[in-house]
Formats: C-alpha cells, structure tokens, sequence
C-alpha cells in the first residue's frame, strides 16, 4: 500500500479530480455566462417594445382627439338605442 502512494499515482489522481472540476467550473460558467447575454438581449428587446407601445399609444391618443367632435354628433342617437336597450335589460328578472 505504500508503494501505490510513494509511486505518484496519488498525485497524478488529484491531478485528474482538480482538470475535471476546472472542466466543469468551465463549462457551467459558459453557460451561465451564455444565458446571462441571452436575458439582456431579451431585455433590451422588451424596453424597445415598451417603448414603441408609448409612441402608438400617445399617436392614438391625438387621433382620438382629432376625431372627436365628429363622434359627439353621431353619438345622441346610439345614446337613444342604449336607453332603450337599457330599458329591456330591465325587465328581464335577474337570476
């Protein structure tokens, strides 16, 4: 027994355990490293999209806007047809 442990196999085993954790410290940093790109990329692509939905959202405001005045006339009359649909609504008994 001593002489498997005076003959440098003990050495050249620790060696061994020391290349494969230093493999596999490698390899799980790539990967973690790898998925940590792909987040931020996914994260810039998320605030482009935020962004680009303020900007419709603030184009449709002004539309609304300019198209308003129009609406206000043609809306009286759908405000009739509401009342009276109102008005059936009422009568059925709710459950």
């Amino acid at each position: 027994m001593n002489e498997v442990l005076n003959s440098g196999a003990l050495t050249f085993a620790s060696l061994m355990v020391s290349v494969v954790v230093l493999v596999v410290g490698l390899v799980l940093w790539f990967f973690v490293n790898r998925a940590s790109s792909r987040t931020n990329e996914q994260i810039e692509l998320l605030e482009s999209l935020l962004d680009q939905q303020k900007r419709q959202n603030a184009l449709l405001r002004r539309l609304c806007e300019a198209n308003e005045p129009e609406k206000a006339a043609e809306a009286t009359p759908a405000a009739n047809v509401r009342e009276e649909d109102d008005d059936i609504i009422r009568l059925v008994a709710e459950r």
